[in-house]
């Protein structure tokens, strides 16, 4: 069993490390900063770093387990890819690009409601002691570390607005030209479309609905965390491209900032959710289940579901969008085709 502090109040998870200059996007103070030697610093991770190293350590030694994961290379890369992206831009067809980083910053702004649960007493779910481990720490500051980063708190812009910024960094403040809400509209973000997908359960009747809920939005938040790094890696290649995009870079590198923020996310995740599958739970009438059982109930169809027809809604959503715009310039059955010439097939 390890040694490290495993204790942590909900205030040191809040709090940040000093930072000797503050990151300012599109004339946006956002969180974060950078030392003294210009690196960045991602916010609230002055604790929240060692207690999910320390929690993920103590967890493997106790159970003789790894954490839970799934490769980056399991999804597919980004679509348009990055050549496809460059030649949009240069054919004079940025907004389907536009369009995509609009939706990219809107599901980051979703992704603060995670701040609105309120886990209390998880111990009772659990035949073993929850006490120093991720788990007992989720309503404790981690999932409002999770939301504050995506949404910002108090006078601090988070992930939302940061995408938005690189946005309009890169295309010189294109969003004031632009009928945004006509655009995530036709890219599927209408009303009531968050969570509104009115699934079947997939545990067992004897566990809480309310605790299979918070736990498929933990896997699915995992799923997104995880293969969002292929969008860092395609928007951070083309953002750099100086002759191509406006902002000498920095929209870039408000990306790369972007990614190191992430890292926490999927630390904990990945760590509460292996704490999860190696321990016994306990349902409603004392009947009890193999962790393993139950994670593997929601993380296999919801990853299937990542993989496969989530990853075709997203492709097909960001193709329409392509097709739209291309159809408004002379010559776009050109530019379409052209487009698809330069696809990965």
């Amino acid at each position: 069993m390890g040694t490290s502090q495993l204790e942590f109040t909900d205030a040191e998870l809040l709090a940040d490390l000093e930072v000797a200059e503050p990151l300012i996007a599109g004339g946006v103070r956002c969180h974060g900063g950078f030392d003294e030697d210009g690196r960045y610093i991602s916010p609230r991770t002055k604790y929240r770093l060692p207690a999910i190293e320390a929690w993920g350590q103590e967890n493997c030694a106790r159970f003789s387990t790894e954490l839970i994961d799934v490769p980056l290379e399991r999804w597919a890369r980004s679509f348009p890819n990055v050549e496809q992206a460059r030649f949009l831009i240069r054919a004079g067809v940025p907004e389907p690009l536009m369009a995509t980083l609009t939706r990219i910053g809107t599901v980051e702004g979703y992704g603060a409601n995670i701040r609105l649960l309120k886990p209390k007493d998880l111990q009772r779910h659990f035949v073993e002691d929850i006490r120093g481990t991720a788990i007992d720490h989720l309503g404790r500051g981690l999932f409002e570390a999770h939301g504050r980063d995506e949404a910002g708190w108090d006078e601090e812009a988070g992930h939302r607005d940061m995408w938005f910024a690189a946005r309009d960094i890169a295309f010189d403040q294109p969003s004031a030209d632009l009928d945004i809400e006509a655009m995530l509209a036709r890219m599927g973000f209408g009303q009531g479309r968050p969570g509104a997908d009115g699934a079947a359960r997939l545990l067992p009747d004897d566990i809480p609905v309310e605790l299979e809920m918070m736990v498929s939005l933990m896997v699915r938040v995992l799923f997104i965390e995880i293969s969002a790094f292929h969008t860092f890696a395609w928007a951070e290649q083309w953002m750099s491209d100086t002759e191509l995009v406006a902002g000498n870079g920095a929209a870039a590198r408000l990306v790369s900032y972007i990614r190191a923020d992430e890292s926490p996310h999927v630390g904990y995740l990945r760590t509460v959710l292996s704490e999860m599958r190696d321990r016994t739970w306990v349902g409603s009438q004392g009947r009890r289940h193999a962790g393993a059982e139950i994670i593997g109930r929601i993380w296999e169809p919801l990853l299937a579901q990542s993989l496969g027809s989530g990853r075709e809604e997203g492709r097909k959503a960001t193709l329409g969008e392509v097709e739209y715009w291309c159809v408004q310039h002379a010559g776009g059955a050109d530019i379409l085709a052209e487009f698809h010439s330069v696809g990965d097939g």
